[in-house]
């Protein structure tokens, strides 16, 4: 998966969700996931280091509550979110544009995968008695082979390309002659197939 922030955003981020209530590290770990809508959800291994960083820092503190360790923003913490009030805003606009970017490939590849299930249920309802479409006698064993091996890596390059345009799109770089260039070299190659 691409990265959702830029570096050192997710540890200002942080900062945002413990200035709003103390939380122990799964709970900081859900509120992300919940401000991203599920879309993004980060590994203990991404949070829990950066908030052992913010307490070498100063920024928060960590207070053993049995098992767990709940953090709280300090006082330093919120002076830092205050001096960096603008970059904050324009953080908040960007998970905003990668909650919509992550959304639309989700709703993407759910479309995908039902029209794939679609084309193989009518393919399905097509063959005869005791027959499936991926039987050898309907298509040759090494065209069957070689379709599945196009439509694997068309999916693999479709899904590397969306995620360099979304990172484009979040940072504001992805543009009309990026679109064009696009367009015209997948109607060249196709055309060339």
């Amino acid at each position: 998966m691409s990265p959702v922030f830029a570096h050192g955003h997710l540890r200002l981020y942080l900062l945002v969700l413990l200035a709003d209530h103390p939380m122990h590290g799964y709970e900081v770990i859900t509120a992300l996931g919940d401000r991203f809508g599920g879309t993004y959800v980060p590994s203990a291994g991404t949070v829990y280091p950066r908030l052992a960083k913010l307490q070498d820092e100063g920024l928060v503190t960590g207070t053993a509550d049995g098992r767990k360790t709940v953090y709280a923003i300090t006082d330093a913490g919120r002076a830092e979110l205050e001096a960096r009030a603008a970059e904050v805003a324009a953080l908040e606009d960007g998970v905003t544009d990668s909650v919509k970017s992550l959304a639309d490939g989700v709703r993407a590849s759910v479309g995908e995968a039902m029209r794939s299930l679609r084309a193989d249920l009518a393919a399905s309802a097509q063959a005869p008695r005791g027959q499936t479409a991926d039987d050898p006698v309907d298509v040759p064993t090494a065209g069957a082979s070689a379709l599945r091996e196009v439509e694997m890596v068309l999916s693999s390059f479709r899904q590397q390309v969306r995620a360099d345009l979304r990172r484009q799109a979040t940072r504001g770089t992805l543009t009309a002659d990026t679109v064009t260039r696009l367009r015209d070299g997948l109607e060249s190659l196709r055309h060339s197939l």
